[in-house]
């Protein structure tokens, strides 16, 4: 066979790279004939969309709904990491289009190739594999939760029927607060099955526990694992005993009253932050977790990370968003975890599921 014979060969659509989708789109698989989605020999799982129209293949396109610090900075993330063409939209004019024209602007600098496109139109959004959902107010001097909440209801309610309007088959992550009942109301939106509506918590509380066992151990952020579960929040449950570096568990390496003020810092890590800078909260930490999700979805990457997921029985419990250890990949949420608790960690996951179950409430779907 000659080198024209087989790239033929590989653009056919009944065999090769390619396969068809339920749309009619051609999706790239590498090396299928070792099975659809499986590594090829230069490492790569990413599935981009075969165009007959534009007679090639295109990137996936991730679409991120609030231009603000959080969602502009998760663009930035996004393009950097080239996973996809970025939709950046926003409802106040001009600021999407200005930030996603300056990131644009960087990719020759950088070294990035995708699309960057910011704008006030949700048409711009259609057939988006991923949605990230950024948008919400942040509460400010004076309000009460219940002021938030309304808000923030009213909101990711919008918001969530635009996308999945133009983007039925989409996975959604939801990062807008309070994240669990935001999370909650997005599935009850959209409609969408659980494993296509996963909310960015426990990625981002992991981090900051991971963070703070490396500065008091004075070790590498990257030999350290953390594991938490439960809502995003002062009720969050780190578990030190499933905890470790370089495979070794922090409780055989630190004391129980360092592990405790670790502990004390995570669960008021986004609280420190405010309180640092007066007039704003974290950015760039809850950005890069809502792209680590992203990248395990658009790269099937299989990753187990801690997410805020539905869950019908896992732990014991139903009915709610509750962060817990999952399989991410190419389907979204692909299988939940569970772990063995002792007494004491299940008394505090069952008092973190009563304080989302009370935000759940006031939502009054």
């Amino acid at each position: 066979m000659t080198l024209i014979q087989l790239v033929r060969w590989l653009l056919r659509a009944d065999g090769g790279w390619f396969r068809e989708g339920t749309s009619g789109q051609r999706f790239f698989s590498p090396l299928r004939l070792g099975g659809e989605g499986r590594q090829c020999g230069l490492g790569m799982r990413w599935k981009g969309i075969w165009s007959e129209e534009k007679g090639g293949m295109m990137r996936p396109k991730i679409t991120i709904v609030g231009a603000g610090n959080v969602g502009a900075t998760a663009a930035h993330w996004a393009a950097q990491k080239e996973l996809g063409d970025v939709v950046l939209v926003d409802v106040v004019e001009g600021m999407p289009q200005g930030k996603a024209l300056d990131l644009l602007e960087t990719g020759p600098v950088e070294g990035f190739d995708c699309r960057v496109l910011g704008t006030n139109d949700y048409e711009e959004t259609a057939g988006s594999k991923v949605v990230i959902i950024t948008a919400g107010m942040a509460r400010k001097p004076g309000m009460t939760r219940q002021d938030l909440l309304a808000k923030n209801k009213e909101i990711v309610s919008s918001v969530t029927k635009e996308v999945v309007t133009r983007s039925p088959e989409a996975i959604l992550i939801v990062v807008t607060n309070p994240l669990d009942a935001m999370a909650y109301l997005a599935k009850k939106v959209s409609g969408f099955p659980r494993n296509r509506v996963i909310g960015m918590a426990g990625v981002l509380d992991a981090a900051r526990f991971r963070c703070f066992i490396a500065t008091e151990l004075d070790c590498s952020v990257e030999d350290v694992q953390a594991f938490v579960l439960g809502g995003h929040g002062d009720e969050m449950v780190p578990l030190p005993r499933f905890s470790t570096v370089a495979g070794i568990p922090i409780t055989e390496l630190m004391s129980p009253e360092q592990i405790e003020k670790i502990v004390d810092r995570t669960r008021k890590g986004g609280g420190e932050i405010v309180a640092l800078l007066k007039t704003g909260s974290a950015y760039y930490c809850p950005s890069a977790a809502a792209i680590q999700m992203a990248e395990a979805i658009l790269k099937d990457k299989k990753r187990i990370l801690p997410c805020s997921v539905y869950l019908e029985g896992e732990y014991g419990l139903s009915d709610l968003f509750f962060g817990v250890p999952i399989k991410l990949g190419g389907g979204g949420m692909e299988e939940v975890i569970e772990v063995r608790l002792t007494e004491a960690e299940r008394e505090s996951l069952e008092r973190s599921a009563a304080a989302v179950r009370n935000s759940i409430r006031e939502l009054s779907l």
